[in-house]
């Protein structure tokens, strides 16, 4: 199951040394609920590649802002080097774990 990231964990969590892979959702967003079990699925069986977190927009939406998140669900695929890729809305676990996997190389 991913994690919860906050303000206080954030920079500690990017700068461990693997990519990062934040899930943006809200408790009022239909697709986020829809997309949260392939997350933590696909988190699950690439424990060991990266570190998976999720972020509710309406709890901390200064990370949110940080990583300009304008509509959800929104995943963010951070590099160990610090650079950024996303993508906006639903996935299944297939187009996912495709997603991942091609952030991972």
């Amino acid at each position: 199951m991913a994690l919860t990231i906050t303000d206080a964990n954030a920079q500690e969590i990017i700068g461990s040394g693997k990519p990062v892979i934040i899930d943006f959702w809200a408790t009022w967003c239909g697709p986020c609920k829809q997309f949260a079990p392939h997350f933590d699925a696909v988190a699950k069986a690439n424990t060991d590649k990266a570190v998976f977190y999720s972020v509710d927009v309406d709890v901390h939406p200064e990370l949110a802002s940080k990583y300009a998140v304008e509509s959800i669900p929104m995943v963010v695929y951070i590099k160990p080097d610090g650079t950024t890729d996303s993508s906006v809305g639903y996935m299944d676990q297939e187009q996912f774990a495709t997603a991942v996997a091609a952030h991972l190389n």
